[in-house]
């Protein structure tokens, strides 16, 4: 195949953007010269823009030109400004298509009682307040020690800990949030069993959880009943062996693809993810949502600039309605804080060639693939609705990604251009870079490189479905990398909304 050192991804582009760097005097696509030195995943002009006028990538509008701007010029913050136009959407692109065979394909899962689908098989120690999460690290690594030896069919023992719980109302915004989000984990399907473990005098009362379940693998106690830190954790261990001995027998067994669920994040975004790793987990979501599966697109923050594009594919009104409602609420949220939507890229983001959010957003939400959007939910919602959905979170990762996994997803897909090192148990976590030379600076904590296509030794959709067999794999037991390192155990972050009282 051919190794293109530019791309212009579609005729209606101003710009074309590098995969490799190219000196002054490199031939762009039209014909006119770089006019100097251009990294890679940045963005060149390949014809006049006039100041004022749109810079479109994607066929949509990314920004608008600060200054005239010569075919052949570097285009990024110096020439290039956030602004609120976006340009229509001209026809809706077809999804890849799910074939017979993989609608019947199965991974290797657990099925619990209630008729659920696991990727894992975890037990999980929930700390319902701050105060109690040195207690539940100590008992999960006295369990790692002396009761997980014994029980092969045990993934481990995860402290689920945070700080909160408390110093907050117990009405509100703030404590449903919370509320929702750790209940989602007590009820999450990787957790074989649950053990809660509060202080006692916090304002996110055990009671409120009830006994998270039926039968022995559901249990919680408060630290000051128990009499102390360290009869808490002998407490705890003794109720963990009952546990493991109801946990530990259970076996894999063939689930159809269906009852995955995947949720997408993407984080340390340069100039090529957009254009490798996320299109090409969106030929690899096309296909798991065509085989009845289900996919999380989220990072409401995130998908401002490209929102329109989401709302073309709802299924109904009532899902676009939605949709509309979350971004006129971000819009006010960062408002009321002072800041706006455009100051997301971080200066990794930039240096790796991302300008607006307008840019990250269209790149970012190729993630969803091109399928039909069939539902939004509110961060840590049950998601019951197959195919491709979007829930609100922010577009800071552990924040995103315990939502999802508050929501049910088994599964986590995360693309990087810039290196983001991350895991969320009891979930797996792949990474997927999206160029080359990520990968290979940093191939012990990267699963798939995708930058193969920028270099034309890949396509999009034939690397897609090297992303969905391998969705399949990890759903089966087959660990990634950021699991064979330990990530996991600090990535629990739920979103922090209201007073701190």
């Amino acid at each position: 195949m051919s190794k293109p050192a530019c791309i212009l991804l579609s005729q209606d582009d101003n710009v074309a953007v590098t995969t490799v760097a190219i000196e002054a005097g490199h031939v762009l696509p039209g014909g006119a010269p770089a006019a100097a030195k251009i990294d890679p995943g940045h963005k060149v002009a390949v014809r006049a823009i006039r100041q004022g006028e749109p810079v479109v990538k994607y066929a949509q509008a990314i920004g608008r030109a600060t200054t005239d701007i010569a075919a052949g010029d570097h285009v990024h913050s110096h020439n290039l400004a956030f602004d609120e136009d976006r340009l229509s959407v001209s026809g809706l692109a077809q999804p890849e298509t799910a074939t017979a065979a993989d609608k019947g394909r199965t991974f290797m899962g657990y099925r619990r009682a209630d008729g659920r689908a696991a990727t894992r098989n975890y037990i999980g120690i929930i700390a319902s307040v701050n105060c109690s999460t040195t207690v539940c690290r100590a008992i999960a690594e006295a369990a790692n020690r002396t009761i997980l030896p014994h029980y092969e069919g045990i993934d481990g023992f995860v402290p689920i800990v945070h700080d909160q719980g408390c110093g907050m109302s117990s009405t509100g915004d703030g404590m449903r949030t919370l509320h929702r989000t750790i209940a989602g984990y007590t009820r999450h399907v990787n957790f074989g069993g649950v053990l809660m473990v509060g202080l006692g005098c916090e304002v996110n009362q055990l009671t409120l959880y009830g006994q998270s379940g039926a039968g022995a693998s559901k249990r919680h106690f408060n630290i000051q009943d128990a009499g102390g830190s360290r009869r808490a954790v002998e407490n705890a261990l003794s109720i963990l062996k009952e546990i493991a001995a109801e946990v530990g027998i259970m076996r894999r067994e063939p689930i159809s693809v269906s009852e995955i669920i995947v949720g997408l994040q993407c984080g340390g975004s340069d100039g090529l993810s957009g254009i490798t790793a996320n299109p090409a987990l969106g030929v690899a979501v096309d296909i798991l949502a065509g085989a009845g599966g289900t996919a999380i697109l989220s990072e409401t923050s995130e998908i401002y600039g490209a929102e329109h594009l989401l709302r073309s594919r709802a299924v109904n009104e009532d899902v676009a309605v939605k949709l509309d409602g979350l971004i006129s609420w971000w819009e006010a949220y960062v408002a009321q804080h002072g800041a706006s939507l455009d100051n997301n890229p971080s200066p990794g983001n930039k240096k790796g060639g991302l300008t607006t959010i307008l840019e990250k957003s269209l790149g970012a939400v190729a993630k969803g693939g091109r399928s039909p959007l069939t539902a939004v939910y509110n961060y840590a919602e049950r998601v019951t609705e197959h195919g491709l959905v979007f829930m609100d979170t922010p577009g800071y990762d552990p924040v995103s990604a315990t939502g999802q996994v508050a929501g049910g997803a088994n599964v986590i897909a995360f693309t990087t251009g810039r290196g983001s090192c991350f895991g969320s148990r009891p979930v797996p976590s792949i990474k997927l870079t999206s160029n080359t030379a990520l990968y290979k600076s940093m191939e012990e904590d990267m699963d798939i490189d995708c930058g193969v296509i920028a270099t034309g030794d890949a396509s999009v959709s034939g690397l897609g479905r090297d992303i969905f067999d391998l969705i399949i794999e990890t759903a089966s037991g087959q660990k990634t990398k950021s699991e064979l390192f330990g990530y996991g155990d600090n990535e629990f972050v739920p979103w922090h909304l209201g007073a701190t009282l």
